[in-house]
């Protein structure tokens, strides 16, 4: 049987165990460079003992950023500034990860504490928000343009060219986020694509860029380096996307190289109830799990240790991403291996505090 500690091996890379830092956003950037907050936040975060640890979402365009203080990888210099991450990450002996994103109509809004909606170009703002149709997420969102067929197929270059950059940067896993109401989800859901030409309509049409951007990365990305999707697989509104939908969409994606699907939910259209709770998003993951074989990332207040390795020990998912709690708890995996009586390797700088027995991690 397995469980939360067990290593989990993806195509050439193996995880120490199948605990993820989710990708959070940190809002800390000027002009999308990472820096010192970056290098301590993330950093901490191997030390902690997660198998895998994420960036946050990295805009692959200047445009698709959420808000003027997100990351970005849109140059060499972006990747050069987080080469230093993904190299210390490495070293603590966790896998460094990065999600590659664009923002879509819900691009150069404010960053949550300082207002709400769209601000103001004076501000730091920008006018070229880009989205399927040129309907806005809400009233106050700014007001997209919808991409030409010629800039659907800039944005799915700008992803491998991130890619390819995240590559030479050092990082091992790439995740291509297509959920939480971002452009590429826009895409997907019938609530926010009504294109009338290859890119909308039909489901294989609505699906159409997210294949094209998975098939562009894969071409640059190593061979043995994992390609993780997030998605919402549901926009818990009628008519819109749904675990149904989701389930082909694996089924879709999973031949062009896609190692991993990391279910999220909701994102999409504002003002829906979703029914939050411990786990809530986990038979999503189990579903697609079981449906398609593909392996799935469990994410969304999976907050226990004992939680944690249950979604692990009875097969629902193959890893659980942490996002909260482990802003709450950067050494949450050591925790968790005390609780449930896992050994694990712990920092020869910390081993003093670890349990009898535990073997010590040495940077490399």
């Amino acid at each position: 049987m397995t469980q939360l500690f067990d290593p989990l091996a993806i195509r050439g890379v193996t995880l120490r165990n199948r605990i993820a830092v989710s990708p959070m956003c940190q809002y800390s950037c000027a002009n999308g460079m990472a820096n010192d907050w970056h290098f301590v936040h993330l950093g901490s975060r191997a030390v902690g003992g997660a198998g895998l640890v994420f960036t946050e979402a990295a805009a692959v365009v200047p445009e698709g950023r959420i808000s003027p203080q997100d990351l970005g990888i849109w140059s060499d210099a972006h990747a050069e500034s987080l080469a230093t991450v993904a190299r210390f990450v490495a070293e603590q002996g966790s896998v460094p990860g990065i999600q590659l994103a664009h923002a879509g109509r819900k691009a150069s809004t404010y960053r949550p504490g300082d207002g709400n909606g769209a601000i103001p170009i004076a501000k730091g703002g920008w006018r070229d928000v880009a989205a399927p149709i040129a309907v806005p997420f809400s009233p106050n969102y700014p007001s997209p343009i919808a991409l030409t067929e010629e800039g659907i197929k800039s944005v799915a270059k700008a992803f491998a060219d991130a890619a390819g950059r995240a590559a030479a940067a050092g990082f091992r896993v790439v995740e291509v986020h297509a959920a939480h109401g971002y452009l590429l989800h826009e895409f997907l859901s019938p609530l926010s694509n009504h294109r009338q030409d290859g890119y909308g309509g039909s489901f294989d049409n609505r699906t159409r860029l997210l294949r094209e951007v998975v098939a562009n990365v894969r071409e640059v990305w190593p061979d043995s380096y994992p390609v993780f999707v997030r998605i919402s697989a549901t926009d818990w509104a009628p008519d819109g996307w749904d675990i149904e939908q989701s389930v082909e969409l694996a089924k879709q994606i999973a031949p062009l190289g896609v190692d991993l699907v990391d279910c999220s939910s909701g994102g999409n259209v504002p003002h829906v109830k979703i029914p939050v709770g411990p786990g809530y998003q986990t038979g999503f993951a189990e579903r697609i799990r079981k449906q398609t074989g593909i392996l799935t990332g469990a994410v969304g207040l999976v907050t226990s240790p004992v939680q944690a390795d249950h979604i692990i020990r009875t097969e629902q998912a193959d890893l659980v991403l942490l996002a909260r709690e482990m802003l709450r708890d950067p050494y949450w995996p050591l925790r968790a291996a005390r609780e449930l009586g896992q050994l694990t390797s712990w920092p020869v700088q910390y081993l003093r505090a670890a349990p009898e027995g535990s073997s010590s991690r040495v940077s490399v």
